[in-house]
């Protein structure tokens, strides 16, 4: 626990009550240390803080549209990188079929976010039907492979040299957001059983293994996925985002930490689910402009209307590094009191990384280079040049 200098103040015109009943022609900003979690203070201003109108150097805001990733092979480790640095790694994988080998990870435990597609997992587990929406543990060592029904879209966030653990729910106990029991592990079912290798009728299998970021593969003369039973407190384990019920607060808007699904070593993920917007007349019913001055932000789109984005689809994401203001755009903006309809419709995967990220070599035409723009108000002068 840090001993940070704590000296509650208020000065000038505010809020006594951060996110709500804002002083009139003002707008909210948050500046806070470790994440959500540290000392905050709430700035308000005449001026949207994201008010600029242009932007240079390396610290501006990115977007990629992951839609234009060529279709890949069926190997994970050639799904490309976008985003990186010493504790995680996030991959987009676009595959088709079944995968031909085995993949293990000796680098860390993998998260698999099922973005598009339907099919099986197949692991030394047992197996796990697999789609849409599903988030799939796969712990460190893990035999695995995959086999969809037809084109499938994935997000691979690997917690490089850690694991993959459950938050700490607080005062709402652990059964808040998702119940432990709703975790899904494999079964050694019929579908397990039916892709091992009959007596006598062996073939030859290859696992890809992976460990500090090269590739080794060995060669089996029969499927090494031939396990009989297990036991144990060590598996893959599946939720689906349909499953996840948000935390909510009629009164006051929470801070995206409060939707952590997982958490892992120096960065967290965060879950985005549809829910009920505040209530409470003076309440902000859209993210509060911050400076999230410790952490950097990446959010993938997956599903819906995302109503603090102008022009973001499903399959792109969004990178804002720390250092820097950010919150809604414009249009979001006009409905910060008085939204539209009465709740998000929204399904979105964030990464909050301690440490900063770095982009990955993506293909030409995936950033989109004009994205620090897009705060800009419809009407504002073009920057000269």
């Amino acid at each position: 626990m840090k001993n940070w200098i704590a000296l509650p103040r208020i000065e000038g015109k505010s809020s006594r009550q951060a996110h709500a009943d804002l002083p009139e022609g003002t707008y909210e900003r948050e500046l806070g240390r470790e994440g959500f979690f540290g000392p905050a203070t709430q700035m308000y201003h005449t001026h949207p803080p994201t008010g600029w109108t242009d932007w240079e150097g390396p610290l501006r805001p990115r977007a990629f549209d992951l839609n234009r990733v060529a279709a890949g092979t069926g190997d994970p480790w050639g799904a490309i990188l976008v985003l990186h640095n010493a504790h995680v790694g996030v991959r987009f994988w676009r595959t088709q079929g079944a995968m031909e080998t085995l993949a293990r990870n000796a680098d860390g435990d993998d998260l698999l976010f099922i973005h598009n597609g339907v099919g099986h997992l197949f692991c030394d587990y047992g197996h796990l039907e697999i789609e849409a929406g599903d988030y799939i543990v796969v712990p460190r060592g893990t035999l695995w492979r995959t086999a969809f029904d037809g084109p499938a879209e994935v997000l691979l966030i690997e917690a490089t040299g850690g694991a993959y653990k459950l938050p700490d729910k607080g005062l709402v106990g652990p059964h808040a957001i998702f119940d432990p029991a709703m975790l899904d592990t494999p079964r050694i079912d019929d579908a397990f059983r039916a892709q091992q290798t009959p007596e006598g009728e062996e073939e030859i299998w290859r696992v890809r293994i992976k460990r500090r970021g090269e590739i080794s593969t060995v060669t089996y003369p029969f499927n090494p996925l031939d396990a009989v039973g297990w036991h144990g407190d060590l598996a893959p384990v599946r939720i689906n985002v349909r499953h996840i019920r948000p935390l909510m607060s009629h009164r006051y808007h929470l801070p995206p930490s409060a939707h952590t699904t997982f958490v892992a070593n120096r960065f967290v993920v965060c879950t985005f689910a549809p829910r009920p917007f505040e209530t409470d007349p003076g309440a902000l019913k859209v993210p509060f402009f911050h400076n999230n001055d410790d952490y950097d932000e990446a959010i993938f789109y997956h599903r819906g209307d995302f109503f603090s984005r102008d022009n973001i689809d499903a399959g792109m994401m969004t990178f804002h590094p720390s250092g820097f203001t950010h919150g809604p755009h414009p249009k979001a903006l006009t409905g910060a009191f008085a939204p539209k309809k009465a709740g998000t419709d929204e399904y979105a995967v964030m990464l909050d990384t301690r440490d900063p990220l770095e982009v990955g070599a993506l293909p030409e035409g995936v950033e989109l280079p004009d994205y620090a723009r897009s705060w800009r108000a419809p009407g504002d002068a073009k920057t000269p040049g």
